[in-house]
């Protein structure tokens, strides 16, 4: 198959990118790199440096494509409740300008790569995609609009959509800003140099984290199921853990004692967070192989920083 990737030197989208590239498909990707690096994409991956708003590069990159992952995006809650409008022109827009280009090039199929966050403080555990989502940030309410013009635009011309919540995605590669950094990332990183474990809020909230490949698993499955359209599916591990449990997890994983720091004047978010995958399971075959545990170690072994650390 054709691919177009948007987003295509992150995280996510080049684990994406190099599984299907290295499946023998053609991958096209499209990053303005003000994140991405396009260092972990492997070399048959056709990479365009560009923005999601730029819908004449658009309608070049999309001929023969059969389906686009739409991953472009602002990621981070704390940058988003600073810059509303900044998160609201890449998140929201962008997905308006790439579906408005499929439209124009006849593309028929997209898997938006959306967020757990947009389900906010529930009373009910776990999460199923038939609640009613309460977003408690503007990235939040950025991804959850970029579901609803998805399926509207796709409902209204002919495209099959399936938006993709996917959890606390963690694995090797992934970024470490100097702020807001992801937490797995970074509790490692501090736990191999010797320094105190930051934590927000008390420590008894809980969150989904899954494994990088697992979710990889769910959007390459995604692109060709069935009765999908329309559809928005969790990708988690189906496991809820506090975040005192990934640090007691985080000290086995890096062989040495730490200690936590507990900052309870900086909210740690909403109380709890587990995302149910029934119908990801029914609906994708997904079934997430990777424990916490397995992960912490495979980033130990393939992520070339924590290695260093290691040694050290």
């Amino acid at each position: 198959m054709n691919f177009l990737i948007t987003g295509a030197a992150g995280f996510l989208g080049a684990a994406l990118a190099n599984r299907l590239a290295q499946a023998g498909h053609t991958v096209r990707g499209l990053d303005d790199l003000s994140a991405g690096d396009p260092a972990r994409l492997l070399t048959t991956v056709h990479l365009t440096r560009g923005d999601v708003n730029d819908r004449p590069k658009l309608w070049t990159l999309l001929q023969g494509v059969n389906c686009v992952y739409h991953l472009a995006a602002r990621v981070s809650v704390a940058e988003s409740v600073l810059y509303p409008r900044e998160y609201n022109a890449v998140n929201v827009g962008g997905t308006v300008s790439v579906m408005e280009a499929m439209r124009d090039v006849g593309v028929r199929r997209v898997v938006l790569v959306s967020s757990g966050a947009v389900y906010g403080e529930q009373s009910k555990q776990p999460l199923s995609e038939d609640l009613i989502p309460e977003p408690a940030s503007p990235y939040a309410v950025s991804k959850l609009a970029a579901e609803y013009y998805v399926r509207t635009i796709g409902q209204l011309w002919g495209i099959e959509t399936v938006a993709l919540r996917v959890f606390n995605a963690y694995g090797p590669g992934q970024a470490l800003p100097a702020a807001h950094a992801p937490v797995v990332p970074q509790f490692l990183l501090e736990a191999l140099s010797g320094a105190s474990l930051v934590v927000h809020g008390d420590g008894t909230q809980t969150r989904d984290y899954v494994y990088v490949d697992d979710v990889v698993d769910a959007m390459v499955a995604a692109a060709t199921a069935r009765d999908v359209n329309r559809r928005v599916i969790n990708v988690g591990s189906g496991r809820e853990t506090r975040v005192t449990d990934l640090i007691a997890e985080v000290q086995k994983a890096a062989g040495s004692q730490v200690s936590a720091i507990y900052n309870r004047r900086e909210g740690g978010g909403v109380s709890r967070m587990c995302a149910d995958i029934t119908l990801a399971a029914r609906t994708l075959g997904f079934h997430p192989r990777v424990s916490l545990a397995d992960g912490l170690r495979l980033m130990m072994e393939r992520d070339k920083r924590f290695q260093a650390l290691k040694v050290r």
